[in-house]
């Protein structure tokens, strides 16, 4: 079985490729459906790096960036040019379910592709000024509840895109009505979002823990909920969750991957248990520790269903505040 060969070789830290039935020869190619520089490339380039390490691949992982229609263009590419690569990857991200959510990729969902696996993510956040009066969510959530329109959140994605709907799922957990009226205004990044907020000039910030780490470090900032299962590794341990506080609100920006539905059943196979062994070295651990990544894996057999969850999930929220008929 392949999910034993592969905890044998996280055990002693080496294997054969011959140990598998079907394994990848030559040039490798991950799609990275962004420009160089961001999520998608990172996640590309440093998997890619990670998997030539521990001799997953015996050849090259090449990137190739292909950007566009913020993700559709290299899923339309998977779908009717590769739909059987067997060695074609494709990076992925809680962007990807929303768009697909949104029906941004005109004609095609997620059951078009294979899910191959999550490799960490950035955990949402819900923070407010230093001297803000809500000293914690459900103070916040009080307040969104009594008059929807009485707190502004700020965030770095477009209205409808991750940032605004982490608003929207810990407001709904929360048990908020008039979803539409909650105001969220749209800033070029994180960082312009939270210097609005620092300065007083809106209540809350929605965004990933990453792009917090400066102002929280400062004291400017408060993060008052992370939108975890439970309270993140490390620095980050002291911050509560909205779970804690009675809010079932979880929103990760997952990384990970998935690949031509067409491909090879035994090449499936091969990259889910090749994902299951990079996230469990320390080679990876290494890499998520020097960019910020948090802990996030659903188990190999659950992730397709996390995925499509997501998606309907996402829909409906999409749904609930008018961006979908």
């Amino acid at each position: 079985m392949l999910m034993k060969r592969t905890l044998s070789f996280v055990a002693a830290a080496a294997v054969s490729m011959s140990a598998f039935a079907w394994q990848p020869s030559g040039k490798v190619e991950c799609l990275a459906p962004a420009d160089p520089g961001g999520g998608w490339d990172f996640t590309c380039r440093s998997v890619g790096n990670v998997m030539q390490q521990l001799d997953l691949v015996d050849g090259s992982v090449q990137t190739v960036n292909m950007a566009g229609a913020g993700g559709g263009v290299a899923f339309a590419h998977t779908v009717s040019k590769r739909a059987e690569d067997d060695k074609l990857l494709v990076a992925a991200s809680t962007a990807t379910t929303t768009r697909l959510a949104q029906k941004q990729f005109p004609g095609m969902n997620a059951d078009m592709v294979t899910w191959v696996g999550a490799l960490g993510a950035d955990y949402g956040i819900i923070a407010v000024g230093k001297d803000s009066k809500y000293q914690n969510l459900n103070e916040l959530m009080d307040a969104v509840k009594a008059n929807p329109k009485s707190v502004k959140f700020a965030g770095g994605s477009a209205r409808g895109g991750w940032d605004h709907l982490k608003v929207l799922i810990a407001a709904k957990a929360a048990g908020a009505g008039n979803l539409p009226r909650i105001p969220y205004l749209s800033y070029n990044n994180g960082g312009e979002a939270m210097t609005q907020v620092v300065g007083g000039q809106v209540d809350a910030f929605t965004g990933d823990i990453s792009e917090a780490t400066g102002f929280m470090e400062s004291g400017d900032l408060r993060v008052i909920a992370v939108l975890a299962d439970e309270r993140l590794p490390g620095k980050f341990g002291d911050l509560p969750t909205a779970k804690e506080q009675g809010i079932d609100a979880v929103g990760p920006n997952w990384r990970g991957f998935y690949m031509p539905k067409g491909a090879d059943q035994e090449a499936k196979e091969y990259w889910v248990d090749a994902v299951e062994t990079l996230y469990a070295s320390d080679e990876w651990r290494k890499v998520m520790l020097s960019n910020g990544l948090i802990p996030f894996h659903p188990p190999a057999d659950e992730f397709e269903a996390f995925v499509r969850n997501q998606v309907k999930d996402i829909e409906q929220l999409s749904r609930e505040i008018g961006l979908l008929k």
